[in-house]
């Protein structure tokens, strides 16, 4: 169901049980999505999902990005962050994607063209589980970040310690069973930190989404993950 025809379907689901911040839409439950269907997860209005009200709330209520002048760079753009980064006069805003319409350019992530030490911030979510060479896109995201500035890295995670990968397997239902969606290359487990210190960066799992109370993680409809904090130390 599109965008459209699901903002028609809302009426049927008028209330104030949950709330989505990118939007301030209010319904009696988000509506089901996923390749395994998991309940009330996707915005009705706004298409928003957990890790995109998740995002919000911690930009909102935990960084400076929204009043200082900074250089933000945004790959593969949630449209909910892309009008919310646009809007915002102190932002110097730029979203790239390698297929993505809705990207102000095309690029690849292992190939950003774009000088050293430009950026103040990177939004990179749901991104490096598709990248065959993910060394290659951290890499090239810590070249482009300036010192002292940081990025947001997040993935699916598992409990594991160890990243599932093979990059040998191009079977959709495999790579469904393996990774959790067929587009995906990937599974990662906990050294996804050594992959990322191993590209450079200094990185923080930040509890943010942990500390929020149960009401609030309710409300919103959230999930508690750590958000991926990559720095490139001055």
């Amino acid at each position: 169901m599109g965008m459209y025809a699901l903002r028609a379907s809302s009426v049927l689901y008028m209330g104030n049980q949950v709330t989505c911040p990118c939007c301030n839409h209010q319904f009696s439950s988000f509506a089901s999505y996923g390749y395994v269907k998991r309940p009330n997860v996707l915005c009705r209005w706004c298409l928003s999902l957990e890790r995109h009200r998740g995002l919000w709330l911690f930009l909102h209520q935990c960084t400076d990005v929204l009043q200082r002048n900074i250089k933000l760079l945004h790959f593969a753009p949630e449209h909910q962050l892309q009008e919310l980064f646009k809007s915002k006069p102190n932002i110097d805003y730029l979203s790239a994607d390698l297929d993505m319409p809705t990207a102000m350019v095309q690029m690849d992530i292992t190939n950003i063209t774009l000088p050293d030490n430009s950026f103040d911030v990177i939004i990179c979510n749901h991104v490096l589980e598709h990248v065959p060479d993910d060394h290659k896109a951290m890499s090239e995201l810590y070249r482009v970040l300036k010192p002292g500035g940081w990025a947001i890295l997040q993935t699916p995670m598992s409990a594991q310690p160890l990243t599932i990968e093979d990059l040998t397997i191009t079977d959709p239902r495999e790579r469904e069973r393996l990774f959790g969606q067929d587009d995906h290359v990937r599974t990662y487990g906990a050294d996804k930190k050594d992959r990322l210190e191993k590209a450079g960066f200094t990185v923080e799992l930040n509890k943010f989404l942990f500390l929020l109370p149960n009401e609030t993680i309710q409300r919103y409809a959230l999930s508690r993950e750590d958000i991926w904090i990559a720095h490139k130390q001055l």
